[in-house]
Parts: C-alpha cells; structure tokens; sequence
C-alpha cells in the first residue's frame, strides 16, 4: 500500500495538501488568529501564490514527460531501478542546493527580489506565508523542474517521499507553532538541538531571515536561506544561529502594496508612491563624499553600505535586489561619532578619510 503510494506522483501534493491543513489546524487551535494583523491582501497573496504554484507543477510536470518522451524517449523511467537509498538523497540534495541558490540570488538580484518580495513583506509568519511570491517566481522555481525530471526519469518515490519531507520542515519552519522554542529551554537537550539545527532548517533558523533587521541581534534577512537544509548557508556562509526568534518580521520600509501587484508584478505594478514595484520606481545612490559626524545613543545602529538608504548613514532596507548587507555596531555609551557617507572607508562604519583621497581624484 505504501510502496504504491510512493509510485504515484500525485501523492507528494496530496501532502502538501494535507501538511497545510495540519498546521493550519494547529495555529487555530492554539488561537495564533485571534489577534492577528494580517489584512484581506495577506490572504489573497497567499491563496493565489498557492494556486499559481500548483497549476505550474501540474504544467511542468506534464510538460517535462511530454517533452522527454518525444525527444528522450529512451531516458523514461532509466533510474528506475535506482535504489530508494541513492534517489532520496539525489533528489532532495540537488533539490535543495538549487533552491538555496535560487532564494539566495533572489535577495541579491533586484529584477529578482520583486518577485520574492511579497514573501518578505508578512508581518506575521504561518503556514500560508510559504506561498507568498509572484507568478514569475514560481515559473523558474528549480525544485519544480527538477522533481519533473525526477519523476520522468523514473525516481517517483524518491521523489514523492523527498517532497513529503521537505514540506514538513519548510511548513514547520514558517509555522506560528515554534516547537523548537520549548526545547531550547531543556538544557539536557541543547547538544541534540545543535545537531538538528546544523541539519535541518528549524522555525528559529528561519524566522532570523524573516526578521525586519539586524538591529535586534537576532534577525539576518539577507542570510538563512536554507529551505529544507542548514547545510547550504552554513558551506557558504550565511547561516546565522541564534535560538531566539525576532519581535519585528517583515520589510523595514512597506508601502502596504495591493495583493495584485504582489502576485502579479509586472504585468500589475503597485500605485503606492515610493514602492519598488510602481512604474515609477527609481534605485538611486545617495551616499555623498562627506561624512557625517553624529550623535548616538547607546544600542545597535545599522549602517548603510550599499549607499542607496534614505536614511543616511542608516540602513532602512533599500539593500535588498543587492549583495551588500548592512553593517551592525553598538554603541556602549551615547557619544558622536564620525560615519563614512561615501561607503569607502576600510574601517566601516567609521571614517578613515577616504572621501577626501576620493575628492583630489
């Protein structure tokens, strides 16, 4: 019965299916709706995304056996015969390396992030928040393609177990029921959590990437971008473990966009004046040659490195679509301090007169 199971590609959306019920299940019972903040656009991009990703996997995956069996007919079904224990780990390895890249670059490439974006604009987490990109994101998805590939070269169970897998660690790293929390907390259990976490993707791992900033010394949301796997950010650098879960989730600035220009950008742009996704949207460098000397309090500051802030020398999140990321300091004590504005210096975030080699230039 469950061998037959694993051989019908249907059965890993069913999961799916039957993975969101449960968790959405959860988070009702527990009562993470009673005070939520989240709007009737909130909804809408979720459903849709959800959607829109199903209908392109049941387009892809008929695509691919079409197109393989018109032009490679003889590939169909050739890694059938691959044992369960080789499949599974080809599948969800490449599976999630391609997906870790793919996320990555949708943080560092701005034509990219666009379409990511609405992921990151939740101010709330929950099983729905998963679903929450563009169209386009999901047309060039990997994990898509490739279970297609799998599935037409005849990995079916491997494929049908690998993606039941991967939703329960993705659903319950975007769940609001953070079962990890409470582990923390059990001292005698901290070294099995260290393995876990070094593993698997936890809700902890994940809502650091959800986070608003990096003010809080908890949240990286240019790093954890693992989606199953840790693995990935850790062999690159860009996990960030801190077992705590930030307070502030979502973009640092949001000009609240309608569902419709989230879900389906740019075919609909946003009317929101200064949103990236409006017609008129403009990146512009606003870093300037001088520094700025300033008075600040004690805590963590963020300074701008990408130069694009409207806040100068502060980030205020104009670093996303980019590969720069802003630079945390403390302050011990409140005193002024000389920043670099012209995003040069060696010494970031201070000044080490830079700007003035740059102006005899």
């Amino acid at each position: 019965m469950i061998w037959e199971l694993l051989n019908d590609p249907n059965t890993g959306k069913y999961a799916v299916f039957a993975s969101i019920i449960f968790f959405g299940s959860l988070e009702y019972i527990l009562g993470h709706y009673k005070n939520t903040r989240r709007t009737k656009h909130d909804y809408l991009v979720e459903f849709l995304g959800l959607v829109l990703l199903t209908i392109n996997s049941f387009v892809v995956l008929f695509g691919i056996i079409y197109l393989g069996q018109t032009f490679f007919p003889e590939a169909s079904n050739s890694l059938s015969t691959l044992s369960l224990w080789l499949a599974l780990p080809l599948y969800m390895l490449v599976d999630d390396i391609a997906q870790y890249w793919y996320h990555r670059f949708a943080h560092e490439y701005s034509w990219m992030w666009k379409h990511h974006r609405p992921h990151h604009a939740a101010e709330e987490m929950g099983i729905m928040v998963s679903y929450r990109n563009s169209w386009l994101y999901y047309l060039f998805l990997p994990n898509i393609w490739w279970a297609a590939i799998c599935t037409f070269l005849g990995m079916i169970p491997a494929t049908v177990l690998g993606l039941i897998i991967k939703q329960l660690v993705v659903a319950s790293s975007h769940s609001t029921w953070r079962w990890d929390e409470s582990i923390y907390k059990i001292k005698s259990l901290s070294p099995l959590m260290w393995v876990i976490e070094r593993i698997f993707v936890t809700p902890a791992f994940h809502y650091a990437h959800h986070g608003k900033s990096k003010a809080d010394n908890i949240s990286d949301p240019n790093g954890n971008f693992g989606n199953a796997f840790s693995i990935w950010d850790q062999m690159f650098g860009t996990a960030t473990f801190t077992r705590k879960f930030p307070t502030e989730l979502g973009l640092q600035t949001d000009p609240k966009d309608n569902w419709s220009s989230h879900i389906f950008y740019p075919i609909i742009k946003s009317k929101k004046e200064g949103s990236e996704i409006s017609s008129n949207f403009k990146k512009e460098k606003t870093a300037t040659l001088d520094a700025l000397t300033i008075e600040l309090d004690a805590g963590t500051h963020l300074w701008c490195q990408c130069g694009f802030s409207k806040n100068q020398p502060f980030c205020d999140g104009s670093h996303h679509g980019t590969k720069m990321k802003p630079i945390a300091f403390q302050m011990d004590k409140k005193r002024k301090v000389k920043l670099c504005n012209c995003k040069q210096t060696k010494t970031g975030p201070f000044c080490d007169n830079t700007h003035l080699e740059i102006k005899e230039v």
